[in-house]
């Protein structure tokens, strides 16, 4: 069985690929079981095992296992780290280890890619990020990857983090770190938050017409990024419809502001890709896109890896 790193995972997603073989595994579907979770009392306080399996019909298996220890920060240690594995479908045999925590997120980032493909306005040239942690690079260079990104914003709480992406980005985009982020919301075609934040941030009166609103951060219902009328004013799609009604804080929160129903999502991305359900309605539209992950993803960037490193040998 190989054992597959970060650095190796980062060398074998390229944008594309990824988000093309994201585009082929929502088309033709995969086994994709609930999320399992299981509470650990541990000495210091308690802990979370995530176990989320999926398999091709007549394909690979995999499952990411993620370890969730709030206490890790009182030791400057990430709260989330986590592996996947990935099997052969005839006879089951373990293939690969990989990195859990590079693979998702560089799938997480490609999946908001996808939809922008599907999506957003094909002029989009402003992306605007919101949010200044490690998945902030992820969806400058995933969305860069489908639409002609020429300049990008950054805000962040702290400023000086926005810099310091601006900066490292300075070199391929008219990049700037901004602190009003309501004129920043109206200079964008595309805004993509990667937060953790629990109250809005993106406020629905901000937005421009035509603007596509990517919304990564909010993954438990408690937790928002934007405010209810973002929601009214747009048209919604989800990754998936399940995760969406599980845990997609921005969509529980509308709906009980009285600003949105479950009934109004226009699509989930399976149907985006297979052309079932249409998409952006017309240039004036502000599209909404709300992700929660799914493990059909995790499989699809793993399967990519593993099959992108076999053809480099």
């Amino acid at each position: 069985m190989r054992i597959i790193d970060a650095e190796q995972v980062a060398s074998n997603l390229a944008w594309p690929a990824l988000v093309n073989r994201l585009a082929d595994t929502f088309r033709h579907g995969v086994e994709s079981p609930p999320r399992h979770h299981h509470a650990m009392h541990r000495h210091d306080g308690e802990a979370t095992m995530l176990l989320m399996p999926a398999w091709e019909q007549d394909g690979y298996i995999g499952v990411k296992m993620v370890n969730v220890f709030p206490q890790n920060a009182q030791h400057g240690l990430p709260a989330i780290s986590g592996v996947y594995f990935l099997s052969e479908g005839q006879h089951g045999r373990p293939l690969a280890c990989i990195d859990g925590s590079e693979l998702t997120r560089r799938r997480t980032a490609a999946a908001s890619a996808l939809a922008t493909r599907e999506l957003a306005r094909e002029d989009a040239e402003t992306l605007l990020v919101v949010g200044t942690g490690k998945l902030a690079p992820m969806v400058i260079e995933a969305h860069a990857s489908v639409r002609p990104i020429k300049r990008v914003l950054i805000w962040g709480r702290q400023p000086e983090k926005a810099e310091k992406i601006a900066a490292a980005y300075a070199e391929r985009f008219e990049t700037r770190a901004v602190t009003d982020l309501q004129a920043a919301c109206g200079e964008a075609d595309l805004i993509s938050c990667v937060t953790l934040s629990s109250e809005p941030l993106v406020r629905g009166e901000w937005l421009s017409p035509g603007t596509h609103l990517d919304l990564i951060g909010a993954f438990r219902p408690s937790m928002r990024e934007t405010d209810g009328e973002c929601l009214r004013r747009g048209e919604v799609f989800v990754d998936t419809y399940a995760g969406a009604r599980g845990e997609a804080g921005d969509i529980h929160q509308a709906i009980d502001e009285g600003a949105f129903a479950f009934e109004d999502m226009r699509a989930e991305l399976a149907e985006l890709v297979s052309g079932t359900r249409p998409g952006r309605s017309g240039p004036e539209a502000i599209t909404v896109f709300k992700s929660v992950g799914a493990s059909l993803e995790d499989l699809a960037a793993a399967i990519e890896v593993w099959e992108a490193r076999s053809d480099a040998e």
